[in-house]
């Protein structure tokens, strides 16, 4: 009867190793994982600085233009509605007509013109955003197409101060790039 009945080693048994796996199981996530812990909380702080650091900086752009934008809007309420109105007259003189600086000054300020005072006529060509070069350019294809003037004639009559009143240097580029 005892050959019949003998008992297996313990490290034989299903149960005995289910056991072992576990226990290692257990003992590696221990030991391993406090490292993976402390690495994913310098990631996430590292992370969260970054992203602290973008936010300020974009908070700081976001009040400077908003300062800007107040600083503008204030200097604009400044602003008298004489002045304001000489710049809305230039700005139609120089996309309508393609008047030069000066032209445009002339006209704002005559007496047979707009009538504004010198210093809204001053305030409205310096506050003017024009392309004179464009402007000069396009008085001279318009005298070069129904006038057919020669182009030393247009650089004249771009340049003279009964004329069109350009700067030599608008008057040569126009003369450049007028077509042939």
């Amino acid at each position: 009867m005892e050959k019949g009945k003998q008992k297996k080693a313990i490290y034989k048994k299903w149960w005995f190793w289910l056991i072992v796996v576990i226990a290692l199981g257990a003992i590696g996530s221990a030991m391993g994982g406090n490292d993976t812990a402390a690495d994913d909380k310098k990631n996430t702080e590292a992370v969260e600085t970054k992203d602290k650091a973008k936010d300020e900086a974009k908070k700081k752009e976001e009040k400077a233009a908003e300062e800007k934008k107040a600083e503008e809007k204030k200097k604009e309420d400044s602003v008298p509605s004489e002045y304001k109105s000489a710049l809305k007259k230039a700005e139609q003189y120089s996309s309508m007509m393609k008047m030069s600086k000066a032209g445009i000054y002339d006209q704002l300020t005559s007496e047979a013109g707009e009538k504004f005072s010198a210093e809204a006529g001053k305030y409205a060509v310096d506050n003017l955003k024009a392309d004179y070069n464009a402007n000069a350019l396009a008085k001279a294809e318009d005298y070069q197409k129904s006038m057919a003037m020669a182009p030393e004639a247009i650089r004249d009559q771009l340049t003279s101060s009964a004329g069109e009143k350009f700067t030599a240097e608008e008057a040569d580029y126009a003369i450049k790039n007028l077509s042939k």
